[in-house]
């Protein structure tokens, strides 16, 4: 493997120019506009980026300015947020779900002077609040459409005319841009990345050139990438989980980037590029799966039984693959036999054929949906890290998957467990801390570590194991430990099921509330002549319930522990949504927030004499439409619970 050490004495501008010495001719990414995907060389990425980041020097940004990014994911992105980078400024990027108080808070809290958004929508977010925002400069906008208002206010700026004075100024001064590239450092801070937000307001981790680059270098030194490879940007830009590849690893590789047309067809463009590599949140690859057993679903009888057969038969061949051993030559022949039959085709249709390893992290993953994947002859491996660290600290190798696990150190990184169980990191990729929050800061790096506020152990195997966060794992009445994520994780496996919140601290049991697959539960409710309106109406059947009653049955058969069975539960009546503040942008469960909102299913859950509830149900229709009505929740208690009573 080529020696590239020498890049991490590079900025990421710094870094962008190198590549364009080169592979300037190259393609470094492509967008899809109305069907046609259109393609930009390095060359053009660089012209682009210069282009704008004298732009943004022309109206005003100076050196450590800050500018927020509101946007889907397009190549202009980046263009913003690196050429911000290259003449001294620092970038930053809001989710574009947010409210307009969020939005406001943020840019306030982050002192943004320049924000830019990629359409109306999220102009009209910022101008809402736009009394709050003295400091702010100016708002530039992509996309045209809508903008006939905004067009007399020079508060407001079209992306052509940016790069517009940009080239003007290039003209006039044909070395300033290189002299700024220049002078930055890598250990400059160059992005402001904002934590989750799980347990209060989000955070801006401080993060510099060299913790992405470090990153991106570490993570294809277990994992080579070839410049020729292909990968399709779909994750929230604001989340970690992207700017880590188009930063990081696009950056140290020289990878090419896909923007998908719209986040609607994502998965479709998806199909169309066939990414070599991918990295997404668990959710993402739930939802696929969930395709994958609709589609068996609906296929002919003959290729269910096909099907069935050959899923055993991948599962044994996986735990082989998994842990490097040699397969015996006649599972190894039944596992070609079911690729080319059942699996190649499969998965060629969900636009994965070409990808040698898949990635997921942000939360954790059931072992069991691990070993589905690998049975299909997807490379699905864990990640684990955090905002503060770059996303990437730990992964899986090749023929040492261990599903329970998050994997091995990146070189690099160094790992210990505190006197408490704490997870503790540290590498070159440790932020330097959080904007303007000097305790948070001194919390998080005492003694030299990254603390990472979740709590693990290190096996036998040297791998990592993430039991919970810390302030999530719950003891019951008896002083007994569990993990919730781990339960929740474990009931999730089903195909039914698409979120869980358990709940069981200080109590006699485990509780939980679920939601049921929308797209799954209401296949499975049709075939069998069930009628129902709406997802309230789904979920309130009692046939629905009698089936989640038997996936939690098989959970509590399976439990290591007694006090591991889910005793009783109940099925809610909308699904959880990050625009009610039940989930983090990244799609992590808001425990406490939920527990507090849903306080009357909770105490309902913990009280034998309730067996149903009538309740004011808030609803958010598909549409987007709200109302609240009148429903009822019912409660059901397991058989095989290991508690003779209920009570408090």
């Amino acid at each position: 493997m080529e020696n590239t050490d020498h890049l991490l004495q590079f900025t990421i501008p710094q870094l962008l120019r190198w590549r364009v010495a080169t592979s300037g001719d190259k393609v470094a990414l492509r967008e899809k506009d109305f069907g046609c995907w259109n393609s930009y060389t390095w060359n053009e990425y660089f012209a682009l980026v210069r282009k704008t980041g004298l732009g943004l020097r022309e109206i005003g940004l100076a050196r450590e300015d800050k500018i927020a990014i509101i946007s889907d994911n397009i190549p202009e992105a980046l263009f913003i947020a690196i050429g911000a980078q290259a003449v001294g400024g620092i970038s930053s990027a809001i989710y574009q779900t947010s409210l307009p108080d969020e939005i406001g808070g943020i840019l306030d809290y982050l002192n943004v002077t320049v924000v830019f958004c990629n359409d109306q929508e999220q102009v009209d977010k910022v101008v809402e609040v736009r009394d709050r925002l003295p400091q702010v400069k100016k708002v530039i906008y992509e996309d045209p459409r809508g903008m006939r208002d905004y067009r007399d206010d020079d508060w407001f700026m079209f992306i052509g005319d940016l790069y517009k004075l940009g080239e003007e100024l290039h003209q006039r001064e044909k070395d300033l841009f290189q002299t700024l590239v220049d002078q930055g450092k890598p250990d400059d801070v160059c992005h402001l990345c904002l934590t989750s937000g799980t347990t209060g307001l989000p955070k801006g981790a401080m993060l510099t050139h060299r913790n992405y680059i470090s990153m991106g270098l570490h993570l294809t030194e277990v994992d080579p990438l070839e410049e020729t490879d292909e990968y399709v940007s779909f994750l929230p830009f604001a989340w970690i989980g992207e700017q880590m590849n188009s930063f990081g690893v696009a950056m140290a590789t020289g990878i090419a980037v896909n923007f998908p047309e719209s986040v609607e067809t994502a998965m479709e463009d998806l199909k169309e590029i066939g990414p070599h590599f991918m990295f997404g949140a668990p959710r993402i690859y739930e939802t696929i799966r969930s395709q994958i057993w609709l589609k068996m679903d609906e296929s002919y009888w003959l290729n269910r039984k096909f099907y069935a057969y050959f899923m055993k038969v991948g599962e044994r061949a996986a735990g082989y693959r998994m842990s490097g051993k040699k397969m015996p030559a006649g599972l190894q022949v039944l596992a070609w036999l079911g690729k080319q039959i059942i699996f190649r085709p499969l998965v060629n249709q969900i636009g994965l054929l070409r990808l040698r390893r898949a990635y997921t992290g942000g939360a954790a993953l059931g072992p069991e949906l691990f070993t589905f994947y690998q049975a299909l002859g997807v490379n699905l491996k864990q990640i684990y890290g955090q905002t503060e660290i770059v996303g990437i600290a730990y992964m899986h190798r090749d023929g040492d998957v261990r599903p329970d696990t998050v994997g091995k150190p990146l070189p690099g990184t160094e790992c210990r467990i505190s006197e408490e169980g704490e997870i503790l990191s540290r590498s070159a990729s440790v932020t330097p801390g959080y904007y303007k929050l000097p305790d948070k800061t001194a919390e998080l790096l005492e003694g030299g570590w990254l603390h990472s506020g979740d709590a693990g152990y290190i096996d036998d195997h040297g791998h990592l194991v993430v039991i919970d966060r810390i302030s999530d794992v719950m003891h019951n009445q008896g002083g007994e430990m569990f993990s919730p994520m781990f339960l929740e994780n474990r009931l999730k496996f089903s195909p039914y099921i698409k979120e869980a919140v358990i709940f069981g601290d200080k109590m006699a049991f485990v509780a939980a509330l679920i939601n049921v697959d929308p797209i799954v539960v209401g296949k499975w409710a049709e075939d069998r002549g069930i009628s129902f309106s709406t997802y309230m109406d789904l979920s309130a059947q009692p046939e629905v319930a009698e089936l989640i009653k038997g996936e939690v049955a098989k959970i509590n058969r399976n439990a290591e522990k007694d006090h591991f069975r889910i005793c009783r539960f109940a099925i809610l009546y909308k699904l959880l949504d990050m625009d009610d503040g039940e989930l983090t942008k990244t799609g992590k469960i808001r425990r406490k927030f939920v527990r507090e909102k849903y306080n009357d299913l909770y105490e309902a859950l913990y009280d034998d004499n309730v067996t149903e509830k009538r309740v004011e149900a808030f609803y958010r229709y598909q549409d987007g439409q709200t109302a609240t009505v009148d429903t009822t929740i019912r409660f059901y208690t397991m058989e095989d619970c290991p508690w003779p009573t209920y009570s408090n």
